[in-house]
């Protein structure tokens, strides 16, 4: 997913990969077989994307087509394909919240209805200062810890309301909340603890 830091572009303003960026370029293009590097417009895509601040000008899909040789079409029926890809800009904290059919049985509703209200925006917009964007996502893959946002490249998992809003405000701050379950369970293990094995005796008597 994309990190929406960096700096920002207008619609109109010419694009050019950073020098770093361009160091990066080539070493992505040069793992492909020749005559294969068309394959590298993923990963191109989204290397333009961060160095956008978030998102893809025009002049971004046209420099990655015209450094892999690709009409810009085919770039853009790429970027219009993946949902990984903003054609618009979006808040320095974009918020993808998942309301599939698991995230939406464990709550994501009152995910969804705590951003609305704490941010003051609805979905598919961003706040006036720029720093939040809000969208509704399909499935991130994270099932078993449901309800799920992505904030830009980290997930934020076990949400309700009340957690959602704690990271909201912790962002706000300038902070960087722990990633990950917001309760208390080892990664993807049983809310609870263990119940079973407790003991590190394995002798069984």
């Amino acid at each position: 997913m994309t990190e929406a830091t960096g700096s920002s572009s207008s619609a109109e303003a010419p694009f050019a990969f950073t020098a770093e960026n361009l160091a990066k370029a080539k070493t992505i293009v040069a793992r492909y077989p020749e005559g294969r590097q068309r394959s590298a417009v993923l990963p191109l895509l989204d290397l333009a994307q961060r160095q956008c601040g978030g998102w893809l000008p025009e002049p971004a899909l046209r420099y990655v087509g015209d450094f892999l040789k690709m009409p810009h079409m085919a770039v853009m029926e790429v970027a219009t394909f993946y949902t990984m890809f903003n054609l618009k800009p979006v808040g320095r904290h974009f918020v993808q919240v998942c309301t599939t059919t698991p995230c939406w049985l464990r709550g994501s509703d009152e995910v969804v209805s705590a951003c609305k209200k704490h941010l003051g925006i609805g979905m598919n917009e961003t706040t006036a200062d720029g720093e939040f964007t809000l969208t509704e996502v399909e499935c991130l893959g994270a099932c078993v810890n449901a309800p799920m946002v992505q904030i830009n490249d980290d997930y934020y998992e076990d949400l309700d309301g009340e957690s959602m809003v704690r990271l909201l405000d912790a962002l706000k701050r300038g902070e960087t909340p722990k990633t990950g379950p917001q309760v208390e369970r080892q990664t993807s293990a049983p809310v609870g603890g263990p119940t079973t094995l407790k003991s590190s005796d394995s002798s069984g008597g």
